[in-house]
């Protein structure tokens, strides 16, 4: 059903895209951050394309550190979003994040495009383990619903934030 594809720099204009839209973006709105380019009442951010080259070099090709592609639906190579992962040496384990442009969401993508990364990340890249977190109150039980189904598990649950988690030798058993 899903493949993933390490995009071409010229190809990021598919995630300016998605960063761009107010409806995939909704879960990043509303934040106290302060980072160049994010618009707090959409949770958009922009990313010209004069930005591309250094963003390209710092994510792509520096496997297992730092992972991240496009979800591409197999049947006509359509990008439906884009998942990533990346190390964080203080916790030591692996961050990651998906997102599914919103024109896709709801047709059962992101366990597909999960279990994807997944897999890529542990048979690929040998990584130990990956995490999420999340706002409860910001993402729909759908969002936890997908972790889940793909081998997550819940790892704490505190002020309305969720963390989850899945080991290498976690997924291995449930192959």
């Amino acid at each position: 059903m899903l493949d993933l594809y390490i995009p071409k720099q010229e190809e990021l204009w598919f995630s300016q895209k998605m960063m761009s839209d107010p409806d995939t973006m909704s879960y990043n709105a509303n934040w106290d951050v302060n980072y160049h380019g994010y618009h707090k009442d959409t949770g958009c951010i922009d990313f010209p394309e004069s930005a591309w080259g250094d963003w390209y070099s710092h994510w792509i090709g520096n496997e297992p550190e730092r992972f991240y592609a496009y979800i591409r639906r197999k049947s006509d190579g359509v990008w439906i979003g884009d998942v990533n992962f990346h190390y964080t040496p203080d916790k030591d384990w692996w961050d990651m994040g998906i997102v599914i442009y919103a024109p896709y969401r709801g047709n059962g993508y992101a366990v597909p495009a999960l279990k994807q990364m997944l897999d890529h990340a542990f048979r690929v890249c040998k990584v130990s383990r990956i995490h999420n977190d999340f706002e409860l109150a910001r993402n729909e039980v759908s969002a936890w619903q997908a972790h889940m189904s793909a081998g997550f598990r819940e790892i704490s649950r505190d002020n309305g934030w969720l963390e989850v988690m899945i080991t290498r030798e976690q997924w291995e058993s449930a192959k």
